[in-house]
């Protein structure tokens, strides 16, 4: 299941350094916008102690994590909507991805030149959405025209189709993203086909300086209230910082290092996990001699498509999902004893997998 999140952001706001530390990628950082010319992947393991609680049990020779694909993409400016700079790049990028991480500079520092002169991540913000909407709503207006030459024709659906469009572009034209647009079911898959910029879920990253990474700033609490009024997610981290933690090798150090500055533990792996539910991905667990090992599934999946997720046939051929609870599993400490306690459960179709479920699947081809 290879899902992208994108980190978008103006240039010089600390997202080619935040990638360093997801990924240990070295994209070039530099004091000047456009250094990340090419978008850099990274493929980044989603920190999840249970599955390191359940090695320690099983004592597999393998243990594989989730991932979730990180993708620095190119700085933006003015007019990107139109080509400018980097633009058609950029947004090319974006589309690619499932979710974006939008980065916002919210510390003051004299040495690291802003885009436009000053530090306020709203007026940041509301650049790179105001280039994201006007790209959208030339893709919506382009799929109007087609639509209202069909219902023209009497197509009933393209008529259905023609007055989704306009709802869109009314959200788009009064400074609004697709994703506040309220949708009917029966829109949900026109939506979809649009594969809108503005449609997809956003997290906005507030990159501090070190005294705020706990507490946040001024600046952080005024995106926070804008993303309130949005529904979307702030995370706070300190890029700098996180690259000063990713330098050090040694675990107790590193510990000691973040216990100084009042963390727990460094803020890209926070970053990481909510990434993964910005996404709605939770995770399964198989767990053997061979692999104790994490899938990933969309919340809200039945044991079919969560077996479809290791292999097609899993899916078409499926029979029955025994499950055991993560908790359970740990408790009593190994699957025979769970079988014993009268803990496994047998399950069908309509089972809906949750999180830190550990499943096998029975099924014929």
């Amino acid at each position: 299941m290879a899902l992208k999140c994108g980190i978008v952001g103006l240039p010089n706001v600390g997202k080619s350094t935040l990638f360093n530390c997801l990924s240990n990628a070295k994209a070039q950082s530099a004091n000047f916008p456009f250094c990340t010319i090419e978008p850099n992947v990274g493929v980044i393991t989603v920190p999840d102690p249970r599955l390191n609680q359940l090695a320690e049990i099983v004592n597999p020779q393998n243990v594989i994590p989730t991932t979730v694909e990180i993708v620095d993409i190119a700085g933006l400016v003015k007019g990107a909507s139109k080509g400018e700079g980097l633009g058609n790049k950029f947004l090319g990028n974006i589309r690619e991805t499932d979710a974006i991480l939008h980065v916002l500079r919210c510390f003051e520092d004299g040495n690291v030149v802003h885009v436009d002169g000053s530090v306020d991540p709203i007026r940041d913000k509301e650049v790179i959405d105001m280039e994201l909407q006007l790209k959208d709503l030339e893709t919506v207006e382009a799929r109007g025209m087609k639509a209202k030459k069909a219902a023209k024709t009497g197509d009933k659906d393209a008529v259905k189709a023609v007055d989704f469009y306009q709802k869109v572009v009314r959200a788009l034209e009064g400074g609004n993203s697709a994703r506040s647009v309220d949708l009917e079911e029966s829109e949900i898959p026109l939506m979809k086909e649009l594969q809108l910029l503005t449609a997809k879920p956003v997290m906005y990253v507030c990159n501090v300086e070190e005294s705020a990474v706990t507490t946040g700033n001024a600046h952080v609490e005024k995106v926070r209230a804008l993303a309130n009024d949005e529904g979307a997610s702030v995370m706070i981290i300190g890029a700098a910082i996180e690259a000063d933690i990713a330098e050090l090798d040694d675990a107790e150090e590193r510990q000691m290092f973040l216990s100084d500055i009042g963390l727990e533990e460094p803020g890209v792996a926070k970053l990481i996990r909510e990434a993964y539910d910005l996404l709605q991905l939770q995770t399964y667990f198989t767990a053997g001699e061979k692999e104790v090992r994490a899938w990933t599934f969309p919340t809200g999946a039945t044991a079919p498509q969560a077996a479809g997720v290791i292999h097609t046939d899993f899916q078409k051929g499926f029979i029955r999902a025994e499950v055991m609870k993560f908790d359970d599993f740990v408790s009593f400490g190994s699957e025979a004893a769970v079988k014993d306690a009268g803990k496994l459960s047998i399950q069908g179709k309509e089972y809906l997998v949750q999180d830190g479920d550990i499943m096998h699947f029975r099924f014929n081809v």
